[in-house]
């Protein structure tokens, strides 16, 4: 048996048609998006629209919450703010039908034929949790209260990676759509079994060429950079780079308001900018 994992493609239908077409040529027999499909780049509707073809199973990620949450009793205040204008992009383009769909998806997934594999996007316990090779048996295990499968594959981190854990395996897939590990390409996973249960399962990481040039020139045609703000902005330069921007600039602007330097959210972000 051979599964493919696509995960965190936030808007960028040009990384994954990228991986799709790849795909197509790895003979697998099953594909599985694990969340985050919407977000980011520009073109959230239409990601979700070619995930819906694929008749896949799909995981709920954060953001996939973050854009049906929108405008509920569920959001948080500062959702409605300027530096949550991609999402406010995403909700809009994707209207009430589709939101009410993503709010339908799981958040944990198991496949026939894959009994000892767990499919989640950060993890079991909730769709934010990181998991880095440095991180602790001890954080690891309430995640996965009450799941005993050996292998978990999971999306979330933006990089490719695995954690061993005693004798499990925890696969991050890195980001289809949204790399942040340097490397600019469309990024998913593949997990084989050439035996049958209970065999073991083999890993394989995909990193695709894709033409970035046309995202971001999707960025601008559709003005979404200028109608979803400036973190808009800085979620392009992360596409173009696959270097993070927006953590860093939330820490550099948390730094200005503590030393009573608060600026309105284009001019701190042009600081933010300048500063590179």
């Amino acid at each position: 048996m051979r599964i493919a994992i696509l995960a965190d493609i936030h808007g960028n239908l040009a990384a994954l048609e990228a991986a799709l077409e790849r795909m197509a040529l790895l003979e697998v027999d099953q594909l599985v998006v694990a969340g985050d499909i919407v977000v980011g780049a520009p073109d959230s509707l239409a990601c979700w629209e070619r995930v819906k073809a694929l008749g896949c199973p799909v995981l709920r990620g954060n953001h996939e919450r973050y854009v049906f949450d929108l405008g509920t009793e569920r959001a948080k205040p500062e959702w409605s703010s300027r530096q949550f204008g991609p999402v406010q992009w995403a909700a809009a383009q994707l209207g009430e039908a589709n939101r009410r769909e993503l709010a339908a998806l799981p958040g944990t997934l198991k496949i026939a034929g894959a009994d000892d594999v767990l499919f989640v996007h950060g993890s079991a316990r909730n769709d934010t949790d990181l998991i880095f090779p440095y991180t602790s048996d001890a954080e690891i295990a309430p995640m996965f209260t009450g799941f005993a499968e050996k292998w978990i594959v999971r999306g979330h981190n933006h990089y490719a990676g695995v954690r061993l854990w005693g004798e499990r395996r925890i696969v991050t897939t890195g980001s289809v759509g949204l790399a942040l590990d340097g490397t600019v390409k469309a990024q998913f996973a593949v997990v084989e079994r050439r035996g049958g249960s209970g065999s073991e399962w083999r890993l394989e990481h995909h990193a695709v060429a894709y033409d970035v040039a046309a995202t971001l020139r999707r960025a601008r045609e559709s003005e979404y950079v200028e109608k979803a703000g400036p973190i808009a902005r800085l979620f392009m330069r992360e596409v173009e780079t696959a270097a993070f921007h927006i953590l860093p600039f939330q820490q550099f602007n948390a730094a200005l308001v503590k030393a009573g330097k608060t600026l309105p959210l284009e001019q701190a972000v042009e600081a933010f900018m300048r500063r590179e």
